[in-house]
């Protein structure tokens, strides 16, 4: 496994993130702790949850299931960096009127101690701001948030699905307070997804921050089983983006047959080519899923394939405003 430091911090995460969206959903708890196991025993050090994970009545369930596997020991607490996140509804009924979206001082107090207690753990290394929340100021959400650092509930503050003005706007505010602020943003980033190369990337890596892409995959299309008309138990929104991009992912698929590497494995290897990028969250359903894809981090492209995939899957043409103006 290759390490590399998350942002501007000292602390140290692998290059691949384990996502755990699908564990206790599509993915059943004795093999949730077999991947989580063999995740650690390859090098992956860095797991990525969020509270409402399991989503709807189910919420909170990815995270007592990674309690419960943290739970029985073996140093497995001391080994992972955690990190979790909150901003969604978790359709509690003692939130009352607060149950809804956002990241008031009340929320994330509440919320944080809610995912700990399942996580059974006193602290995260990493707590991530699911969303921007439109409505509480800046002043509340530093207020809340240096609060948790403080008491040593949480090591680090990151953020997810923030636009690159909002990265600057948050670590103003921060800069203001003497506090560290972000240290990391979580955005969707892939080949067949490359706006944030106008302005997220180069907003983060001006300011410090690492980049962790969540869906690198696209919601599996570039997973390898995109051109399969067997394939049965797609959804309609795969299904739509399949179609639109057709022929380039045939290309794809002949040039990762030139390589002879599996498509996912190379879109990953893409991400993790990125100056930019920290690294790309996967989210293995199965141990096999998850053997498959530590290939990726050994995988290095050479200029003429990074050139040959841009063509491929055309970007934005680099950062705003040169990509789209003089």
């Amino acid at each position: 496994m290759e390490y590399t430091y998350l942002g501007r911090t000292g602390m140290k995460v692998s290059r691949l993130c384990l996502g755990t969206m699908n564990f206790g959903v599509s993915t059943d708890e004795k093999e949730a702790f077999r991947i989580m196991d063999e995740a650690l025993d390859a090098g992956i050090n860095f797991f990525d949850t969020a509270n409402i994970y399991g989503w709807g009545e189910n919420a909170g369930t990815t995270e007592r299931l990674i309690g419960r596997w943290l739970a029985q020991g073996g140093q497995r607490r001391e080994r992972v960096i955690l990190a979790t996140k909150a901003y969604e509804k978790m359709s509690d009924p003692l939130d009352g009127p607060n149950d809804e979206k956002g990241l008031s001082l009340y929320k994330i107090r509440r919320h944080l101690e809610g995912s700990l207690r399942r996580l059974q753990t006193d602290h995260v290394e990493l707590f991530f701001m699911h969303h921007i929340d439109w409505r509480t100021p800046w002043e509340e959400l530093w207020e809340a948030l240096e609060g948790v650092v403080r008491q040593g509930k949480v090591d680090y503050i990151g953020s997810s699905n923030f636009a690159g003005w909002h990265l600057v706007k948050a670590q103003a505010a921060a800069k203001e307070r003497k506090f560290m602020g972000l240290v990391v943003e979580q955005h969707i980033y892939s080949l067949l997804n490359r706006t944030p190369e106008l302005e997220v990337l180069p907003a983060a890596q001006d300011l410090g921050l690492g980049v962790v892409a969540w869906s690198p995959l696209a919601g599996g299309v570039l997973g390898g089983n995109a051109l399969n008309p067997q394939v049965s138990n797609r959804t309609a929104q795969q299904t739509a983006v399949i179609e639109r991009h057709r022929a380039s992912l045939e290309a794809f698929s002949a040039l990762c047959r030139e390589l002879g590497e599996k498509e996912s494995n190379v879109a990953l290897a893409w991400v993790l080519a990125n100056p930019a990028l920290t690294g790309p969250i996967i989210g293995p359903r199965t141990v096999e899923q998850l053997r498959d894809v530590l290939r990726a981090v050994e995988i290095k492209l050479d200029a003429a394939t990074l050139q040959r995939l841009d063509e491929i899957f055309p970007g934005p043409g680099g950062p705003a405003p040169e990509s789209y103006s003089w």
